[in-house]
């Protein structure tokens, strides 16, 4: 059944397969209104954690600590949640929190280098983008089909292994390959985030059709928490992208 194909490797169709109760109901199966209720309960950590990095940074602390913190430690937990899935009520939240600590110190970052407002502007684009694909998917302006998750699927592992190649030469090398062209103000440049942004926000569509088809085929009560998680990363992606994206306007 190939019911479920995203191109975020939290909500891929294999994760659910060995879940599903085939159709048995046992009142113990994942919902929409649930895994929503549990994405609050992450956003709501990240938030907390998020507020914590920064008021740090304005301390005078040295934000690579957090940022590294953040990375590696929900890297490493969402590794473990793909094999664990049934430890995802307790790694979900943890993720949360580590993700805020690097998403608190990159946008007190942001904010200090570039004009007061950017951070705020992000936010609320990636609040307006991410309703605004909700509804594209609630009224089925865009249908997710097998074509458009192929397409998206595709595209974004070519960007998730482009900004691996950039990472890996900027850390082994001390220069990440072509970052003129992904951190300049040109017009070029400009245009890539733009691209990326919008990526980020179709997956938000894949997205919310695994929760929908996951709850449809009674996955177990766990995987709420297992969709929230996934969801909360395409977000935060989006946001970055944002934020990115911003700056380099601010600077053209």
């Amino acid at each position: 059944m190939a019911l479920f194909r995203s191109s975020n490797p939290v909500l891929q169709e294999k994760r659910f397969e060995g879940t599903v109760l085939e159709g048995i109901s046992t009142g113990e199966e994942m919902t929409i209104k649930g895994t929503m209720n549990k994405f609050g309960v992450l956003m709501a950590l990240m938030i907390a954690s998020t507020m914590f990095a920064w008021n740090q940074f304005y301390k005078g602390s040295d934000p690579m600590p957090f940022m590294m913190v953040g990375v590696f430690g929900g890297l490493g937990l969402a590794i473990l949640m793909a094999f664990k899935m049934k430890w995802a009520a307790y790694l979900a939240p943890a993720y949360a929190i580590l993700e805020g600590l690097f998403v608190g110190s990159v946008s007190a970052m942001y904010n200090n280098a570039y004009q007061p407002g950017l951070i705020i502007q992000a936010v609320a684009l990636t609040l307006l983008v991410t309703l605004i694909m909700f509804l594209i998917y609630r009224y089925r302006i865009i249908k997710v089909t097998k074509k458009l998750r192929t397409v998206v699927v595709t595209a974004t592992a070519a960007i998730a292994i482009f900004y691996l190649i950039q990472w890996l030469t900027f850390s082994f090398g001390g220069s990440a390959i072509a970052s003129g062209f992904t951190n300049s103000a040109t017009p070029l440049s400009i245009g890539f985030s733009v691209l990326v942004t919008g990526l980020a926000a179709f997956n938000l569509l894949l997205n919310f059709d695994m929760i929908e088809k996951g709850a449809e085929m009674k996955a177990p009560k766990y995987m709420e928490w297992f969709g929230a998680f996934g969801l909360l990363v395409t977000i935060v992606w989006l946001y970055l992208e944002i934020l990115r994206l911003l700056s380099k306007l601010q600077r053209n």
